[in-house]
């Protein structure tokens, strides 16, 4: 059993309580970077009475070092893939052959679906700085607003950006709380799924009594509109850089519980092979060499050192951030504190499930940021999973469902799809905030269910 730090409960509680609320209070009130307003609650905490020093600086270091290692290579490869994606064309040829299975009659679910794929690869807001200009074209020829054109997309793309990795959020909650990546991805896409749809039913209800009309300011931008569309890679070749990633993560996760219940053998050299692919790095790495595979022109140059510098530069906040949750989670659990307000949550009656839940709502809408509510989830309620009888996929699906709900004016993504969808600021609360609020709950009463009946 781990050392704990201190043994005074009451100082625990109390020491974590006033951690979660300085953090949340040098966010909002002082507009802290989270980096600094992780790590000064997290010192003050050390240098509360009856703390063992010694052992503070060993959870600290144990739980960030052990936490970066699991997951720093994989963030840079998942967030070169998105650089290689937008820069190829690939996200473009994905939404194009989405209109072509839903058909241009039905192009707000056509984005929609298309922000469902879109989103497990690149962040939400770049996808949707991509796709801009083709949604106010499809508006336009059309004859519907932005709120129904933009609304499912706009929401579906936060969805999985927050709950299926390969995104840098979800990954570093499934560092945090040891999770199975491909189960998260098998899970994650069910519940993202039906909320997406959701959000898209949303869309076509409200969105017509909302005033948002496009702008043709933004007509002739994108690839088929400027007689490009030569340039994009095949459909095959822009989906390959993401589904392969995702069935060999997935195909790995399957074989390992295979193995574990002792229905193949583990010692069989194509289930080693099949073990080792299926490795995120490796995975990721050959979902990185497909894409690669799609540059032409001047984008060969690019690929050599910029796409890996930008790619690096997204990283290295939410790996940072990523391992001084690492840290404050395992701080936590080498104190009392933690078991004593599981116990309390258990005994309250309201299901276990729900506590990440709030964890993520409460840190997406104090900072403002899905990646920081995610993240946040994950490192408080990591330690407590054992008393509440979580298993790690359920309590990192809960957080990031959570984690979108709701997007209004203190987040980033809303203000670009607001002033790029040209939609007034009461329309976009409506719309976008609305969207998000429905796709977290349905996200999470999917997870709930898949809970329930013993799935995670």
């Amino acid at each position: 059993m781990e050392e704990l730090i201190t043994t005074n409960s009451t100082l625990a509680i109390l020491g974590f309580v006033g951690v979660i609320a300085l953090l949340f209070l040098l966010i909002t009130a002082f507009k802290w970077h989270v980096f600094f307003a992780l790590l000064v609650p997290i010192l003050l905490f050390g240098m509360l009475p009856t703390i063992d020093r010694q052992l503070f600086i060993d959870a600290f270091s144990s739980g960030f070092g052990g936490t970066v290692e699991d997951i720093a290579v994989v963030i840079v490869l998942g967030s070169i893939l998105g650089e290689a994606l937008k820069e190829t064309g690939g996200v473009e040829r994905i939404t194009l052959s989405m209109i072509g299975l839903v058909g241009r009659a039905r192009m707000p679910l056509a984005l929609t679906l298309s922000g469902f794929i879109v989103g497990i690869a690149i962040f939400s807001d770049v996808g949707y700085v991509i796709l801009n200009p083709l949604v106010h074209s499809a508006a336009i020829s059309s004859g519907v607003n932005m709120a129904v054109m933009a609304t499912g997309l706009v929401t579906s793309m936060q969805l999985t950006h927050a709950m299926v990795p390969p995104t840098p959020g979800p990954l570093a909650a499934v560092a945090l709380v040891e999770a199975d990546v491909g189960l998260v991805i098998l899970w994650g896409s069910a519940a993202t799924f039906v909320a997406s749809l959701a959000a898209y039913l949303y869309a076509r209800v409200l969105g017509p009594r909302i005033e948002s009309e496009p702008d043709r300011e933004f007509l002739g931008q994108s690839f088929v509109e400027q007689g490009r569309e030569h340039e994009l890679p095949s459909t095959l070749m822009a989906y390959l850089p993401i589904i392969v990633p995702l069935i060999l993560i997935a195909g790995q996760s399957v074989i390992s519980f295979l193995v574990d219940e002792g229905t193949i053998s583990g010692d069989n050299i194509l289930v080693d092979v099949a073990i080792f692919i299926g490795w995120p790095v490796v995975a990721l790495s050959i979902g990185l060499v497909i894409a690669y595979m799609n540059a032409k022109g001047e984008q060969k140059e690019k690929r050599r050192s910029i796409w890996a510098e930008e790619g690096l530069r997204t990283s290295a906040m939410i790996i940072i951030v990523t391992g001084l949750g690492g840290s404050l989670s395992r701080i936590l659990r080498t104190t009392p504190a933690v078991d004593e307000i599981a116990q309390f949550i258990a005994d309250a009656g309201v299901p276990n499930i729900f506590l990440p839940f709030v964890l993520g709502v409460i840190g997406n809408m104090i900072t403002g940021s899905t990646t920081v509510g995610v993240i946040t989830a994950a490192s408080i309620a990591a330690p407590m999973m054992d008393t509440l009888g979580l298993s790690p996929e359920a309590t990192m699906l809960a957080g990031a469902s959570g984690s979108v709900i709701i997007k209004y004016v203190n987040s980033s993504y809303f203000w670009v799809t607001t002033t790029l969808s040209r939609m007034p600021l009461r329309s976009a609360l409506v719309m976008y905030g609305g969207g998000t609020l429905i796709g977290g709950v349905v996200s999470m009463a999917m997870i709930y269910l898949f809970w329930a009946v013993g799935f995670i």
